[in-house]
């Protein structure tokens, strides 16, 4: 029998984790083991289960904390897994309870990485615990993500929003080296290990079924408060793969003007101001922001400088899908 150890790695957030053990807990297959790659000074303090957590310490020894490197923390993980099957979630990611069933069907007969499903939480959804009844009936889907497949389908080119919640053999992920620990910060990490996978032929695979729950925070699309991050990221992929990544966001901080391309690549021409956490809060509230629909609006607002139109933030271009 395929034995799953599941990886997550997580600073602060402490009750999404917590939500996210619940979830492990009410499991229909439970997983050989949970790792959480602690990327703080302390340790979570999680409650009692059927199944071992272990939690790596990542953090820095000078700073108690260190850079956020998600690559070194995903890595830190897989590293002390003992399963078969590495299922990956993120921290915020409340697991349903077939996802460790689908995943491990799923891997029976399909090599490579598999995607599963997500749905998205309202603010408030899990305020009074796990309840997947519920979730299922309020969750959305992201705008921007395929409809589920009949079961298994190919995914052609590199998938979008799918790092959350994905498996691949341990086997598998070794082969491939892991992430990219030269990523640093926000951005590039999850795109670059698609592409090594891409590179050496590996398929990738949606998934119907093995959803899990994507719990409530605010958030910034395109995430303007890791600027220098996702510049720096982005330099880094092309100088590796000779070709761009983190399109979406970069033409948004474009004609946002944040950044310009040269001839060296990337540039950053100033610091974000409280203009451009604006725009980029426009969705916060909701469950789940598209980043392509803020690049239309400002897009339009691009537009509408050049031809004298009147708009803003507040018009309905601004709504959210």
């Amino acid at each position: 029998m395929t034995t799953i150890s599941v990886c997550t790695l997580a600073r602060g957030r402490a009750r999404h984790l917590e939500n996210l053990v619940a979830g492990l807990r009410q499991s229909e297959r439970p997983p050989r083991e949970l790792i959480v790659a602690v990327m703080q000074r302390r340790r979570y303090n999680l409650p009692e289960t059927s199944f071992p957590i272990r939690q790596v310490m990542v953090a820095d020894a000078a700073s108690g904390e260190g850079e956020l490197c998600l690559a070194r923390g995903r890595n830190a993980a897989a590293r002390a897994a003992s399963g078969d099957l590495l299922v990956f979630l993120d921290a915020d990611c409340i697991p349903g309870p077939t996802l460790l069933d689908d995943y491990a069907a799923a891997a029976a007969t399909h090599a490579g990485v598999l995607i599963g499903d997500v749905g998205y939480l309202a603010k408030g959804d899990d305020d009074h615990g796990v309840d997947f009844a519920r979730f299922a009936a309020t969750a959305v889907r992201h705008p921007e993500r395929p409809e589920q497949p009949e079961a298994v389908a190919a995914c052609e080119g590199l998938p979008p929003i799918w790092s959350l919640n994905f498996a691949i053999t341990r086997r598998e992920f070794c082969a491939m080296g892991g992430f990219d620990e030269r990523y640093v910060g926000y951005g590039g990490e999850d795109a670059d290990f698609l592409r090594t996978v891409r590179a050496r032929n590996a398929p990738i695979w949606w998934l119907r079924g093995a959803t899990a729950f994507h719990q409530f925070h605010p958030h910034h699309v395109p995430p303007v408060h890791h600027l220098d991050e996702v510049v720096a990221n982005a330099r880094r992929y092309e100088e590796k793969w000779r070709e761009p990544a983190m399109e979406q966001w970069l033409r948004a901080f474009t004609l946002m003007g944040l950044v310009r391309r040269d001839r060296e690549g990337w540039r950053k021409l100033r610091e974000p101001g409280e203009a451009d956490f604006a725009v980029t809060r426009q969705q916060e509230l909701l469950p789940c922001a598209s980043g392509a629909q803020v690049l239309r609006w400002l897009e339009e607002r691009a537009v509408r400088r050049i031809d004298g139109r009147p708009g803003g933030p507040g018009n309905a271009s601004t709504a959210a899908a």
